[in-house]
């Protein structure tokens, strides 16, 4: 098997050869057909995260050695299974579920993998889809596609799946709410198609980029807003009679998490999910004063992954722009992210 991986932090990916893993006890075999290119990526090639005020999360004390192979939106045909494996068909093509935890714990037990204290996904803690083969732990981290082509598919397992998990944190808005949404990019364009399978609230995408907003406007945002120009929170608040009672940033810097929390009218919910990293400073009394609330969102567990695909394979979920490209290309579709340059998803295939 073949795999782009990280040699050192920071540097250029570089192909690899391995022998092809072969399963044991009740794992999967999966032969890649297509891996998602997430923008979490970067900041795992990176070596961490930037937590603000000059700390930096670095994953090597966290346990995570090199070389490693990056992918988490992995789409990909069953080639062999282990022993204890049962109801699987060789020759079948699957989404690979990647937020993998110990297996063991209460959490794993109850399919909150995304709980576990020890948890290892796919790309992030083991090997990932950056390859031509990944092992999946378990047949239950597989989910069928239906007619959806594998290269759109394969971005649910992230891209999708946490859209659809921090709508989930809005369900209970009513239609005379509004939701923000932070950022158009790949995340945030899913969360656009899923909003009306979530909850009622109008959708309003803010992005400085005005082909992002337009795009958005043409997947169902209710309205589009420039979050860069002055006094944008004002004119939003205006908009929507006093402020909205939803916000998802799915950029995750300061003056993104500080726009949104501008944004709230009271008992407002910021949920965050973008990982671009800082600090955000707040002016407590703020916060109880407005009964405001900042909740994280991160990824989404097993039942999101079941409810989500079954919309999927239903047809309900309209396709987010996919651009392909040969697996060798994983440099080239990383620096695609850094310069801003993709709209939808880009999709590595062996």
């Amino acid at each position: 098997m073949k795999a782009q991986q990280i040699i050192e932090w920071g540097e250029p990916l570089q192909e690899r050869e391995y022998d092809t893993p072969e399963p044991q006890g009740g794992e999967v075999l999966i032969r890649i057909t297509s891996c998602g290119v997430c923008h979490s990526d970067l900041h795992l090639h990176e070596g961490g995260f930037n937590m603000g005020n000059g700390n930096f999360a670095r994953l090597a004390d966290m346990g995570v050695g090199l070389p490693m192979t990056m992918g988490h939106e992995i789409g990909g045909v069953v080639e062999a299974v282990g022993p204890d494996v049962e109801g699987v068909e060789i020759g079948k093509s699957y989404v690979v579920y990647p937020w993998i935890g110990c297996g063991e714990c209460e959490h794993c037990a109850e399919g909150m993998d995304i709980n576990c204290l020890t948890t290892r996904p796919l790309g992030t803690r083991r090997d990932g889809g950056y390859a031509t083969h990944v092992i999946c732990p378990d047949k239950r981290y597989l989910f069928e596609h239906g007619d959806v082509g594998i290269d759109l598919a394969c971005t649910y397992a992230c891209s999708g799946l946490t859209a659809y998990s921090a709508l989930k944190k809005h369900e209970h808005l009513t239609e005379k709410d509004h939701v923000v949404i932070v950022g158009a990019g790949g995340v945030g364009l899913s969360a656009v198609m899923l909003a009306k399978h979530v909850t009622k609230a109008k959708i309003i995408v803010a992005d400085t980029d005005p082909e992002k907003r337009s795009v958005a406007r043409q997947a169902g945002a209710h309205d589009t807003i420039d979050n860069g120009q002055p006094g944008a929170a004002d004119k939003l608040k205006e908009m929507c009679g006093g402020g909205v009672r939803g916000v998802i940033d799915f950029v995750g810097r300061p003056e993104t998490a500080a726009f949104g929390l501008d944004c709230l009218a009271k008992s407002g919910k910021l949920v965050l999910v973008g990982l671009y990293g800082e600090a955000l400073p707040l002016a407590l009394p703020r916060m109880p004063i407005f009964q405001l609330s900042i909740q994280g969102s991160y990824v989404g567990s097993l039942q999101d992954m079941q409810e989500l695909m079954e919309l999927v394979v239903a047809g309900k979920v309209p396709p987010i722009p996919v651009t392909t490209r040969p697996l060798d290309e994983a440099n080239d579709a990383l620096q695609a992210l850094v310069d801003g340059a993709v709209s939808g998803r880009q999709v590595l295939k062996p």
